[in-house]
């Protein structure tokens, strides 16, 4: 992938949305919730502060997240769905 994110943003593949409930009962497509699990895939620079202090990153690439269930912009890239987000919308990493 050559896409960079800019700033304090990062760029998230969503992890699969579950196929079956514990019981074993099979979700169908148009009832499956948005997964709000994903795994960084790129992240950006870094914010520059008010005072001109640049403020480093503190996700990686690799690092499985969990964010709000409508945060970050959808976009399409080489036929996969990613998530474009800022850091702060990342509620924690697992």
């Amino acid at each position: 992938m050559n896409v960079k994110p800019l700033s304090d943003r990062i760029i998230i593949r969503p992890l699969e949305a579950e196929q079956k409930t514990a019981g074993g009962i099979i979700i169908p497509d148009n009832a499956k919730e948005k997964p709000q699990k994903g795994e960084v895939i790129a992240v950006g620079a870094g914010k520059i502060a008010d005072n001109g202090q640049k403020i480093e990153m503190t996700l990686k690439n690799g690092d499985k997240v969990l964010y709000g269930k409508y945060s970050g912009t959808e976009v399409s890239i080489d036929g996969t769905d990613y998530l474009i987000m800022r850091e702060s919308d990342v509620l924690a990493v697992l």
